[in-house]
């Protein structure tokens, strides 16, 4: 799903590479293998991080929140793509909704479809890649770790 002005798929290709990076960074750490990373449209990266809901003990430190305050502060986010190996949930979307985050680029839907729909209901361009990498990555922690995944998305 995608909307006329979305991001060339290379670049989005490109983008992505990072948050996936990041994902596996976070299993490195024993974490949960999400990663995210927040660019301009032009592809210059702002910040990147990943779930660090186990590493940091924090519920909050989603990939998504991590890569936003990595980031640094910003006048406006209508220029940035947010980047993420997994749709976004709820909390996430509404990050990328209240400071106006233009663009969201998702590696995957199929281990979880977050709130990513209602975002492009409100005009963000949303772009799923739908990236076998990601899917497989985060399929394979679910299927070993399904309480801590369970944990995480709320179940």
């Amino acid at each position: 799903m995608t909307s006329r002005n979305s991001l060339d798929a290379k670049l989005a290709r490109s983008m992505l590479a990072t948050a996936l990076f990041e994902a596996r960074a976070g299993l490195a750490e024993g974490g949960i293998p999400i990663g995210a990373a927040l660019y301009t449209r032009e592809g210059v990266l702002l910040g990147s991080g990943h779930n660090r809901r186990v590493q940091d003990d924090d519920a909050s430190v989603h990939a998504e929140t991590d890569a936003f305050r990595r980031a640094g502060r910003r006048r406006n986010y209508a220029d940035t793509v947010m980047v993420t190996t997994l749709s976004p949930c709820w909390y996430c979307s509404g990050l990328v909704r209240q400071f106006g985050i233009g663009t969201v680029v998702i590696g995957e839907t199929v281990n979880f479809h977050g709130g990513h729909d209602w975002l492009q209901e409100l005009g963000v361009d949303v772009v799923v890649l739908n990236d076998s990498s990601c899917t497989e990555l985060l399929a394979t922690f679910i299927d070993q770790h399904p309480d801590l995944w369970h944990e995480d998305i709320g179940l």
